[in-house]
Parts: structure tokens; sequence; C-alpha cells
């Protein structure tokens, strides 16, 4: 809880009117969370029942509005009012407005060109003041980034606020550095009517995270090697985003002397040990440390993030500590407060996690079953095999490389390696069937399923399944006989698993396993969908989308293909039809023509030879002597001609 120390104060008006600028982005989001629904006097406290109990009993006092990067339909009812594309006229209106103007530069660099602006428009107004204004700047430790050591024979004695004046800016944070000098030179001519100061912000997480999202999205998705950019051994200044809103409330609040201000924790971690700490909390705990400059080349990082990752600083709040106090909410930073800002990580995005355990006799298909699961849900797929043997791996890697820093020796850890190689050779063939009867209460499932299946179902999938998959999963003759005969004891007696989660009010979810075939398995993967609920994890990243979008591209075009070769191999067999068609048909009319000719033909025979003999030799020598004589009635000549010369 804060609570006022004697100093300048400011009088509180009924209702003190605050500009942040972008209340959508992280930062000016949550601190305009925690301005608007503080009281006058009352602390900045992240306890919801207790900031309940302040509100119930007091009327708010800050009136926050603000500008929004973009237009969106998503409620803040922290906000009174927001602003989208303002011109500036319009803008130093409502700055007018205001008593208090924030800007935060700590994430957008576009950002410090209007804030100069807003600065200089607001100094050159203060003859038309109503009261005296405030104007804090949200700056960045970056513009230390490239400061000499303050006592070059002690390089671990921490910069503080108090030298602020030697700070010295990382090249692309010029503007910055540019930026807090003239808003400190601003609040120096009218400091009763216009005060400024400068509070220099370490690198912010908690409340679902901004700069180490990348980290701890990784961790969460499991995936291996999450990368440390560079050795890691460089200190990165940190702050909960919460504790921020608290220094800024503390300023409003007591307009203390010193207008330059750091706003850092105490933790002075390296970046090693937050990217450790992240992925052993959240994934398997594996990292890999990279060139920094793929830092970079990381599409999740902006370059101004890059640069913030890379920073190493070893920084002090001096005054802070000196003229403040409020409740911390990680005074000691993100390492030592890890499961609160994991808890902060998961309930702010919406990661719970579902937590599932399959059971069922040998073979029932569990493994299939956990990986359909897994897939859907974007889970670990945790199984004793992989457990034992990540283990044994983490052990081993201990004992050739260890750790200076962890507390373990080499003999203790040599020693849990060979108990744990150990008991494994004892239980060689067991560990697909071993169940701990002292789970933690932490990792519980939510919900259990129980694959059952008859005996002959499983004897009859096992001698169907494949040589190498036998011998994988140890389902010998002898070995599966052994240990179906195992589950189907245990099973019969009263301290089976299941009573377990009976105990803890878990009812486990039975389903019947009668078939091997997809049709089977989507029906029952629909019915555990319905049961346990959509995913309550990330979506596909904007690589996945990519791909699966190239995967549909490629698809679409594939069946394309695959239609047109279709097309053609069509309308090449109706053509080689038709071909086929038109010779026969021309070969039917061949035939037909030549049958008709030879009817003709031997038709017209006999009537051609009794005209030759008894007609045409009298008809042409009666033509010949027609021609001779050439009549004026050629036809009369020609019939009198036939009728004397007739032979007959």
């Amino acid at each position: 809880m804060l609570t006022a120390r004697s100093g300048p104060s400011m009088a509180q008006p009924e209702m003190t009117r605050v500009f942040l600028n972008n209340v959508d982005s992280y930062a000016s989001r949550h601190i305009a969370q925690v301005l608007s629904g503080s009281v006058a006097g009352a602390a900045v406290n992240t306890n919801s029942d207790l900031e309940a109990e302040l509100l119930s009993n007091h009327k708010r006092t800050f009136q926050v509005v603000g500008t929004v990067s973009h237009p969106s339909a998503v409620e803040r009812p922290h906000v009174f009012e927001q602003y989208t594309h303002l011109n500036r006229d319009e803008l130093l209106s409502k700055l007018m407005g205001c008593d208090v103007v924030i800007y935060n530069v700590t994430q957008h660099a576009d950002q410090v060109e209007e804030a100069l602006w807003a600065a200089s428009a607001l100094h050159s107004e203060v003859e038309h003041f109503s009261g005296p204004k405030l104007f804090i700047l949200i700056s960045t430790i970056m513009t230390w980034a490239c400061s000499k050591p303050a006592d070059p024979d002690d390089l671990e004695l921490p910069f503080t606020d108090a030298i602020f004046w030697s700070r010295r800016a990382h090249p692309n944070f010029e503007r910055h550095i540019d930026l807090e000098k003239r808003v400190v030179k601003m609040g120096k001519t009218e400091r009763k009517l216009f005060s400024t100061y400068v509070v220099a912000a370490g690198l912010q997480y908690g409340m679902g995270e901004q700069i180490f999202h990348y980290f701890f999205k990784k961790s969460w998705l499991g995936e291996d090697g999450i990368p440390i950019f560079g050795d890691g051994k460089n200190i990165v200044p940190t702050i909960h985003i919460h504790d921020l809103a608290s220094v800024v409330y503390s300023v409003i609040q007591h307009q203390p002397r010193p207008y330059y201000l750091l706003a850092v924790d105490d933790s002075n971690n390296t970046m090693e040990e937050i990217v450790k700490k992240i992925a052993s909390i959240l994934g398997p705990g594996k990292i890999q440390k990279k060139p920094s400059e793929d830092a970079f080349l990381t599409k999740d990082l902006s370059v101004m993030e890059a640069n913030s990752l890379l920073v190493s600083l070893r920084m002090e709040a001096a005054y802070i500590k000196k003229l403040f106090s409020f409740n911390w909410v990680c005074q000691f930073g993100l390492v030592e407060n890890i499961e609160v800002v994991v808890q902060e990580f998961r309930q702010t995005r919406g990661l719970l996690p579902v937590r599932l355990c399959v059971l069922g006799a040998p073979a029932v298909g569990k493994t299939t079953v956990s990986k359909k699961i897994c897939e859907y849900y974007r889970l670990h797929h945790i199984t004793v095999k992989s457990t034992i043997s990540d283990t044994i791996a983490r052990l081993e890697h201990a004992v050739r490389n260890p750790d200076p820093d962890e507390g373990n020796s080499t003999q203790d850890v040599q020693e849990q390696l060979s108990m744990m190689k150990e008991r494994l050779e004892q239980n060689r063939g067991k560990e697909e069937d071993a169940t701990s009867q002292n789970s933690l209460t932490n990792i519980i499932p939510e919900f259990v399923l129980c694959l059952e299946a008859t005996e002959a179902f499983l004897l009859d999938r096992v001698l169907n399944l494949p040589e190498t998959c036998v011998q994988e999963h140890n389902y010998e003759p002898e070995n599966f006989s052994r240990r179906l005969a195992a589950y189907k004891e245990k099973q019969s007696e009263d301290d089976m698993v299941l009573n377990y989660f009976y105990e803890h009010d878990i009812i486990p979810l039975q389903f019947e396993i009668s078939s091997s075939n997809e049709a089977d398995c989507l029906s029952l993967m629909q019915k555990v969908i319905d049961i346990v609920g959509q995913p309550r994890n990330y979506g596909p990243s904007s690589q996945e989308v990519k791909e699966e979008e190239r995967r549909k591209a490629a698809e679409r075009l594939r069946r394309e293909a695959q239609e047109r070769a279709e097309v053609e191999r069509m309308e090449a067999d109706e053509a080689r039809d038709r071909a086929a068609h038109w010779a026969e048909w021309t070969k039917k009319l061949e035939e037909v023509r030549q049958q008709e000719e030879e009817e003709l033909e031997a038709t017209s025979g006999p009537m051609r030879d009794y005209l030759m003999e008894q007609v045409v030799p009298t008809l042409s020598r009666g033509l010949i002597e027609c021609c001779r004589a050439q009549p004026q009635d050629p036809v009369d000549f020609l019939a009198e001609y036939l009728l004397k010369n007739n032979p007959f």
C-alpha cells in the first residue's frame, strides 16, 4: 500500500483528469487500470478484495482518458474517454482539459515525436492554464545503455537516478534521451504551473507479458531450446508493470523534488537467469544460446525490443526507495517471483492448463488417443518412458557439465543417476503400466479417460501389429499376456488407480474401444472434445497459419491438376471412341455401297446385253443416218428409219 510522505504535494481536485497515450498498449493499459481504480490518499494495491473495499468507501479520484492506436470494439471500463486519429489542434484541446498528462514511449518509437510536441504545446500554453498541470514522461532505461561505469574500479556499483546527468543512450535511442532532456528543461521554467517528470522504466513484465512474451510463449508451447541471445550474462533492469503503475501514481500524488526517477526492481538478474527460470517453470527447461544478431532476425521481436533484451545495466532506483513507500508486487524481480508472474500470464492470456490422464489395458490405444488429444489441444504428451529418459539425459548432462551455480554437487547428481538407472533396470518392461501413488496435488488431472476393450479385441490387435511396433512396446506374446493379466489383477484390487481419482472427486470417463478404424477414432475424439471443451491455449502461430495456407494452396493446386488430368483423360477417351465409331461407320458404309453396286450389277446385266444385241445396232445406224441427212424433224426421221429398217 502506498503511503504519503511529507513533502510537496499538489492539492487534488474532486476528480483528477489524467491523459494517457495509447491506452490500448500493454504498459499504458495497465497504468490506466491502476489509476482508474485508485482513490485519494489510498494505496495502489493489486489485492482485488482490498481494492474493492476501498472503492466501496471512497470515490475514485482519477478519470483516465487517452488515445488508442487502432479503433476497436474492445470495452475499456477503466478509460472514461478514448480518442482515435486526432489532429494536433484536437489533441491539444484534450490535453488542456486534463490535470495530468502521461506519455509512455517505452513501446512505440513513433510516440517520441508526439510526446515532444505535446510537452512543447502545453509549455507554450502555460499562461492559459486554469490550474497547475503535471507532465510525466515514461521513458526507457535504454537511454543509459552506453553509460560509462559509475566507478571504473568497481564495475558492480549500480547506476542510480542521482547521476542521471551522466547517462549515455544507445545509438538507436538518441531521440529518447533528447526527449527526456527537453521535457526536464520545460518543467523548470514555470514549475508551479507546469511540472515535468521523467520516469525511466526497466523492461516491464507481468500481467500477460509484453517484451518477455516471446520466451513465455515458447516455453508454454513446450518448444525445445528456448533461445538466449548472446552469452546471457547481461544484466537486464526490470520492473513489474503494476509496480511501474505504482511509481507513476506516487509521482502524481506527491510530486517529489527530483524530476528524474529510475523505475526498476531490486533483481539485477541476467538474461540467462530470466530465460532459464521461465523455461523451467513453463516448459521443458531447455535453453539454447544463439548469436545476439539472431534477436534482430526474430519475427516476434521488434528492433526496439531486441536492443532492450541485449542491454547490460546494473541499476538501483534510489529515489523511489527514498521518497515513496508502497507494497511492491515483485520488488525482487521476475526470477524471485516467477510463480506469481506465471499465474498472471496464464490468467491474463486465458492459458488455463488442461490436464488429462489416459488409462487402460496394454494395447488398448492409450498412446494413439493421447497423441490426438495433445495435437488438438496443443498439450505436452507426457509418458513414463519419456520422463525417465529426459531425467537421465538431464542428470548425465549435469555430470558431464557441472554448473557451479547449482546447489547439487557432481557426486550427488551421479548418485541420483545411478539410482535412476538401477530402478529402470529393475522395472524393465513395466514402464508403460507404472503408476505413481504419490501424485502431487498441483499436477492432478482434471479429466481421467479410461479406455476399455475386450481381451479378444486386444489380442487380435496385437497379432495384427507390425513387428517393429511389437518390439518397441514389448508386445511379444508371452510379455503381453503377462502384462494383460497383471492389469486385470490390478483392476480387481481395492487400491486400483481409479480409486485415487474417485477419492479426489474426479469421475473417470469410460470409453469402450471396439474398432481401430478412423471413423471410430474420430467419434471418440468428438466425445472427448464435447466433455473437455474447446482448447484453452494459443491459436496457431503466424508461421503455422502460413504453412496451413500453403498446404491448402498446394492441396487446391493438386486437386485442380487432378481434375484437369481427369477431364483430359475423359476427352481423350471420348476422342478415341469417336474415332473408333467413325472408322467402324465408314467401313460399314463402304460395305453397303459395294453390296448395292453388286446388286445393281447383277440386276442390270441382262438388260444391258439385251439392248446391246437387239436395239443398239439398229439405233446406232439410225442416228448416223439422221446426222447425215440433218432433217427438219430428227425424231420423226429416226422413227421412220427404225420402222423401215426393223430387223424383226
